[in-house]
């Protein structure tokens, strides 16, 4: 399923106050708060079968700060920061057990190292 990120609603307004969108089948897809058609504050993206996906901040329309990633059975699958919506400082991925998979440094969206 594709988020509607459009900055308007169906009246061609710009978007404000609690956003959600929802799968077919009725279950919330995502949820989070616009202001003047921009996302902000704490957004939490769901799987079909309901576990969290993914939780994390926007500000003024850009991903910020520490962002987590889930997977189904909802073991943290994931992790990572952005700063003005890009990649930045450690990431790391984790193994279906729990495990650290690896992680990378980013700067500015560009990886540095991996270790």
């Amino acid at each position: 399923m594709r988020i509607n990120d459009s900055k308007h609603d169906a009246n061609g307004d710009l978007r404000n106050g609690t956003f959600k969108q929802f799968f077919k089948d009725g279950a919330l897809a995502c949820i989070g708060e616009h202001i003047n058609g921009e996302k902000t504050g704490e957004w939490k993206y769901y799987l079909a079968n309901g576990g969290l996906k993914a939780v994390g901040e926007y500000v003024a329309d850009q991903m910020v700060g520490e962002w987590n990633w889930y997977r189904e059975n909802g073991e943290l699958m994931q992790t990572g920061a952005f700063e003005k919506g890009k990649k930045s400082g450690i990431w790391r991925r984790y193994n279906p057990d729990g495990t650290l998979h690896d992680e990378c440094e980013y700067s500015n969206d560009k990886k540095l190292k991996k270790s």
